[in-house]
């Protein structure tokens, strides 16, 4: 797998990543095979959550950065109909 093919990637942390230059570990699953990378972020990232590959340092090492669903993190508005 190339740099450029790991980078957009998700996957999970598996042992926490501790932030800055203190890094976890996290798996990512490419053609269905789990690949485990050391994994660096500039702010700790408890174990279990999703991450997406923001750059391929090389030597298996990845920065990663949270990942969710788009609007995961914001507040639901109820539709018209639901206020009533």
């Amino acid at each position: 797998m190339t740099r450029q093919e790991l980078v957009g990637k998700t996957g999970s942390v598996t042992m926490r990543v501790r932030g800055g230059e203190l890094p976890g570990e996290v798996r990512v699953v490419v053609a269905g095979i789990p690949h485990y990378y050391i994994a660096y972020c500039n702010r700790p990232v408890p174990t279990g959550t999703p991450v997406i590959v923001v750059n391929a340092r090389g030597a298996r090492q990845i920065d990663v950065e949270p990942w969710g669903e788009p609007g995961a993190d914001a507040e639901r508005v109820a539709s018209p109909t639901e206020a009533m």
